[in-house]
Parts: C-alpha cells; sequence; structure tokens
C-alpha cells in the first residue's frame, strides 16, 4: 500500500501540544494517544522544546498545495474503504461456511 504524505502541523499545534504534555502529567505515549499524535512526533517536539529550537521546526518544509491536499484526503479515503471492504469480506465469509454446516 502506498505511504500517505507526513502531515503538516502549524506552529500553535506544536507549542500547545508541547504545553499540554508539560502539565498533564501524563506520559508521552498518553499525551501523544489524547492529542492523536504519532508519539515519536511529540517525542521530537519535547526534545526540540527542551533544546529551545521548537520554532525551528517544521521551517523547511514547504506548504501543500491545494490539489496535493485533495490528493492525501482522497488517499486516506480509500484506505479506509478498503479495509472496510476487507471486513465486509471476512464477516461474509465466515457467516456462509457456518451457513454451509
Amino acid at each position: 500500500m502506498e505511504q500517505l504524505p507526513r502531515t503538516r502541523y502549524s506552529q500553535e499545534f506544536r507549542e500547545q501540544s508541547v504545553k499540554f504534555f508539560k502539565e498533564s502529567g501524563l506520559t508521552l505515549v498518553e499525551a501523544a494517544k489524547r492529542l492523536s499524535l504519532p508519539k515519536g512526533t511529540l517525542k521530537n517536539w519535547v526534545y526540540a522544546d527542551r533544546q529551545g529550537a521548537l520554532t525551528t521546526v517544521g521551517k523547511k518544509q514547504s506548504s501543500l498545495t491545494e490539489l496535493e491536499l485533495e490528493l492525501s484526503r482522497i488517499k486516506r479515503e480509500l484506505a479506509e474503504v478498503k479495509m472496510e471492504r476487507d471486513f465486509i469480506k471476512k464477516c461474509a465469509a465466515a457467516y456462509f461456511a457456518k451457513e454451509s454446516r
């Protein structure tokens, strides 16, 4: 399956996420789950904040065009539909296997 493009986060979101982690008292993994972030991403932000370099994170990333955003959305939707289709196939196979007994 094709890998989806990386998510780009705003500077404000990065700062708020690090602040949430520091003030919540949660573990890094728990905070990342609550923020719906990969734990490595939050870990990198926290490390950059400790180094005083959080404002430089993501500066080299170019902004996505409207076409790239739409493509990304459609790829996510397609991946979700494929997972649903596969689940229905498994359920149908199990159902018909029970019926044939």
